[in-house]
């Protein structure tokens, strides 16, 4: 069977053309003007940058002007809305340094919820929530440029994070001694080990307190801390907060982006 023509600008269906000038028309009319196209780059280049409240803010900005038309039906066009600024976060941290089966494996995640959620203003919270998970997904993965054992370790951290981690263990996996990976890794990243891995999972333990209904006890479980007190503590030490002030703190945060 042959291969179909490609397409070239003679063989566009006239239909096309027409509502093409037909939608300029439109809008020229009605004086609407999509959003500023150098708002978006800002807030894309901020959240590739890792800075976040530069690209909520640029989010603001952007949303206080009027959205596209893309559907007939209101609820149909800010899914299909969401949709394009899930891919553009998505392209924004594979800029960043995520890899990209990471970032489409969250895209596909966000895009099946956006599809599930039928209430407008649902689906407006939810677009800062995926502003925040793709921040935060973003932050876990750009590492700084340590020593090739050293990165190799951390990454191994990364992957194992509900898995109970010995020095042994993780000195077996990157095929050095023990007491030389310890030091080693002090070295480079200035705190020991565990207190990496305490670091680690108490910023992992963020992702949980905002985006689900889990109990903090059970929070403290799934990652590994002894006790709830010991993990409120840990969490105090790092976060400056106890985890139900950073759950609290953040819900105020998402009432005041939902419109």
């Amino acid at each position: 069977m042959a291969n179909p023509a490609k397409p070239t600008v003679n063989t566009v269906p006239k239909k096309i053309i027409r509502q093409f000038i037909e939608e300029r028309v439109k809008n020229r009319q009605q004086f609407y003007v999509h959003p500023s196209y150098n708002s978006e780059q800002k807030m894309l280049q901020a959240l590739s940058k890792g800075l976040f409240d530069e690209a909520a803010q640029a989010l603001d900005a952007i949303n206080r002007q009027e959205r596209a038309t893309l559907a007939r039906s209101h609820v149909r066009s800010l899914k299909n809305s969401l949709i394009c600024t899930c891919t553009l976060f998505t392209r924004a941290i594979i800029n960043g340094g995520v890899h990209p089966e990471n970032a489409y494996n969250l895209s596909d995640i966000f895009i099946r919820q956006i599809e599930e959620t039928g209430e407008v203003e649902a689906l407006k919270t939810l677009e800062y929530e995926m502003l925040h998970s793709f921040f935060w997904t973003l932050r876990k993965e750009k590492k700084p440029a340590y020593n090739s054992i050293v990165n190799k370790t951390i990454s191994y951290i990364h992957e194992e994070m509900f898995a109970e981690l010995t020095l042994e263990q993780l000195a077996a996996k990157v095929n050095v001694h023990p007491y030389y990976l310890s030091g080693l890794f002090k070295q480079e990243v200035g705190l020991s080990i565990s207190e990496y891995i305490t670091r680690n999972r108490i910023e992992d333990s963020t992702y949980f307190l905002i985006h689900s209904d889990l109990r903090i006890l059970d929070i403290s479980v799934l990652l590994g801390f002894c006790n709830q007190s010991y993990y409120t503590r840990q969490f105090k030490k790092h976060m400056s907060m106890t985890p139900l002030q950073y759950r609290n703190r953040y819900s105020e945060q998402e009432e005041h982006h939902t419109f």
